[in-house]
């Protein structure tokens, strides 16, 4: 598995290609805010486009959706209950920010639905508490988890946004993350990568 981290946009949001070494084929999971990092990237390692996760649908995480669905034609995949999201450009007029809409989802992700790209496949897990219908997306061959904004190195998602609600959000950590092993690595939204097993050990809210 390659996986290549672009850190930015204004919540320094981490979007992830993700590449299958067999194939070159590779997903994005949450374009945020300049897609053409992130086709650039693609085109030096190269990478084929041919899908696109969506943890959830805050402007951080979906700002570059309609620049790389427009310049790859790869589907886009998240939740159902996140598309009222879509409807409010992800909030961004909350923060006096703006970004291009994103048209509906091409694929409604369902819970323990896999999607695959080239060899590797994509689990499924609904992980609310940051908004309704937040998901996370696990690859048990390679032992990685993409959290999104549900669980962080020594941190949790924010809760105090439409959706959100902090006794959920600790119940989907253990139930949806910690059910994992310890060697798990987690790509979050935002910041360095963890372990499943460090955040089981240390995070301060999951004592």
């Amino acid at each position: 598995m390659i996986v290549e981290t672009l850190t930015g946009g204004p919540a320094e949001t981490n979007c992830y290609l993700v590449g299958c070494e067999a194939t070159r084929q590779a997903a994005v999971i949450d374009p945020g805010w300049e897609a053409r990092s992130v086709l650039a990237r693609a085109e030096q390692l190269g990478l084929t486009i041919t899908l696109i996760l969506l943890t959830h649908g805050h402007f951080d995480h979906i700002g570059a959706v309609t620049d790389v669905r427009a310049a790859t034609g790869a589907p886009v995949a998240m939740s159902p209950l996140e598309k009222d999201w879509l409807y409010a450009n992800g909030g961004a007029e909350l923060f006096g920010l703006k970004i291009k809409p994103v048209a509906d989802p091409d694929i409604e992700l369902q819970p323990g639905e896999v999607v695959s790209v080239g060899t590797l496949k994509f689990e499924t897990r609904c992980a609310p508490g940051h908004t309704r219908g937040h998901v996370v997306f696990v690859e048990h061959g390679a032992q990685v988890v993409f959290t999104g904004d549900v669980l962080f190195a020594g941190s949790i998602g924010r809760t105090d946004l439409p959706g959100g609600d902090y006794d959920t959000l600790i119940q989907s950590i253990h139930d949806q993350l910690l059910t994992l092993p310890d060697e798990f690595k987690v790509y979050a939204g935002h910041g360095p990568p963890t372990t499943i097993g460090l955040e089981r050990r240390s995070n301060p809210f999951l004592s």
